[in-house]
């Protein structure tokens, strides 16, 4: 607060306009600070939801010679299966983990995701939002197909708190038809399936195609359905 000179009225004029001044500062000292804070809000980390075979690895029958690859050995093994993890995979998780929230939803058994998550993560696992098996999915008894309605995650009181939802969640598949039960725009499918036999892969590498389009949805003003349909990629969508 400016003191008051009382000495003459030029004095106390002086003192005030120091005052009037000073408030004025604080004021916009506030608002800068309130503008930082709703910054703050906004940007807040996007969630990236990834499927596990197909797109981070690939898991290999024993005695599927064919689809097991002669020029490099198996990352882990468990049961009668190899698992060969996509070349960059470590390096892209660590990728996403920095710019998203990032959780795993995968098709297959619960003990199948958990061994391939220790070999994929490396120590990284517990910065997963959550990891999510089969169990978690949609399953017609009748004629097996597993979908990944991603309602069932914004519900999750546990996960989401009411924090995710449509507008800032993006599912990663390479399969279209697991996002039939979502809304539009909140899935992007690459455009193959990976096999261990693809020992040049690079779609997770640096400078990839994918690595270029996250990077440029972590920091776009548009939620991500429509920064989606202005920005497609990979494989189309279908619907039913």
């Amino acid at each position: 607060m400016a003191e008051e000179i009382r000495v003459g009225e030029g004095h106390k004029m002086k003192g005030k306009l120091i005052e009037r001044e000073t408030e004025e500062k604080n004021a916009v000292d506030f608002g800068d600070l309130l503008e930082k804070l709703n910054l703050g809000q906004q940007r807040k980390k996007k969630l990236i939801v990834l499927a596990l075979g197909g797109l981070l690895c690939h898991r290999v029958y024993r005695r599927d010679k064919s689809s097991a690859p002669r020029s490099r050995r198996p990352d882990t093994s468990y049961g009668n299966f190899f698992v060969y993890k996509r070349p960059y995979c470590e390096e892209f998780m660590k990728f996403c983990l920095e710019r998203f929230e990032l959780g795993i939803w995968s098709s297959a058994r619960e003990w199948y995701m958990n061994n391939a998550l220790d070999c994929i993560m490396k120590g990284l696992r517990g910065k997963l939002l959550f990891a999510w098996a089969s169990f978690r999915t949609l399953e017609n008894k009748e004629k097996p197909l597993f979908l990944k309605d991603l309602k069932k995650l914004w519900q999750n009181k546990y996960l989401s708190k009411g924090v995710f939802s449509s507008s800032n969640t993006l599912l990663i598949d390479d399969k279209p038809y697991k996002a039939l039960l979502n809304p539009s725009n909140t899935a992007i499918f690459i455009d193959h399936e990976y096999k261990a036999v693809d020992v040049d892969d690079v779609a997770l590498g640096p400078n990839s195609e994918l690595r270029v389009y996250l990077d440029e949805l972590a920091n776009a003003e548009d939620d991500i359905p429509g920064y989606v349909e202005k920005h497609p990629f990979g494989q189309p969508a279908i619907s039913l």
